[in-house]
């Protein structure tokens, strides 16, 4: 069969161009057409590319026939410009922090012009953000797989942004300071707060885990295989890893009494919540027997 690839935009000087299949469209796959695409031209990996039907997007692993195309006729292609792994974009975004802050730690007279001892109000902070983004990499190279392989590299510095100025310097800067050090009135805080808060993360981050782990055994390795997520968290809200997260950044908000922990605490939660929200439908518009009863990401609330 014959399938012409027509640009989306008008200036394409590489397209239109036709392609011969073997088979019929109940043969050909996406897969197929963009490894032709690929090998006419080198530079638009089937990564790059974004093929659409009447603005319907092309998924992998399904056929020509499952678009309605017949012999002849064209498909809109669009460069979506070079990409980088999803794996690597969330090692460079989770490492921001890993860096920053023991820099703002370690180094106090370098950003703040003096030495001084850090209250214990600090030093568990610390620790807390430490080993939140220790596991975020841990996870991203032994526990996620991903249904999408790439992201356009722009994205990359967008991303980022978030995590490296308002989880990493702005978060480090203002909790790190000499007005937070031992025997500051502004660092004293109760045992109960301070153990309270360390419980509190400590079942946050273990939580977390718990439901990422989960996420991962639904989706076999090199699959993009879609289920119903179920069990713990899962029965109350389609994003319970969200529901956790928010509970880890409450805690070490709560421990700081710091607006910068305050401010990322807000944004982050803000974007988790538009996020669970996006998920949450897809499940239900994908899944006819969805459970009706869970919320997005709060539990019994939204």
């Amino acid at each position: 069969m014959k399938l012409t690839i027509t640009p989306r935009s008008p200036k394409s000087r590489s397209f239109p161009i036709t392609l011969d299949f073997v088979g019929n469209p109940a043969d050909v796959t996406v897969d197929e057409v963009q490894t032709a695409i690929a090998k006419k031209f080198p530079k638009y990996y089937p990564d790059r590319q974004r093929l659409t039907v009447e603005k319907t997007a092309l998924e992998s692993g399904k056929t020509l026939a499952d678009y309605g195309l017949k012999d002849g006729d064209s498909v809109a292609f669009k460069d979506l410009g070079p990409q980088i792994s999803w794996r690597t974009v969330f090692l460079i975004e989770y490492g921001g922090p890993l860096v920053i802050h023991p820099l703002v730690y370690y180094l106090p007279k370098l950003f703040y012009g003096q030495a001084f001892e850090h209250s214990w109000m600090q030093t568990v902070a610390y620790w807390m953000v430490m080993l939140h983004f220790l596991k975020r990499e841990y996870e991203t190279v032994f526990v996620h797989r991903f249904s999408h392989g790439t992201m356009p590299f722009s994205n990359v510095f967008k991303n980022s942004a978030h995590y490296h100025l308002l989880s990493g310097l702005n978060l480090a800067y203002w909790v790190y300071g000499p007005w937070n050090a031992a025997g500051t009135k502004l660092a004293e805080r109760s045992d109960a707060l301070v153990y309270g808060c360390i419980a509190l993360y400590i079942f946050a981050e273990l939580s977390n885990f718990s439901t990422h782990v989960t996420l991962r055994n639904l989706r076999p390795p090199g699959t993009r295989v879609r289920k119903i997520p179920r069990g713990y968290g899962f029965d109350l809200v389609s994003c319970p890893n969200y529901f956790f997260e928010t509970l880890s950044w409450l805690a070490v908000s709560v421990l700081t009494l710091s607006w910068s922990a305050h401010l990322f605490f807000v944004v982050a939660v803000g974007q988790m919540y538009i996020w669970a929200v996006k998920k949450h439908k897809g499940y239900r518009k994908e899944f006819s027997d969805y459970p009706r009863g869970r919320k997005s990401m709060f539990p019994f609330i939204a």
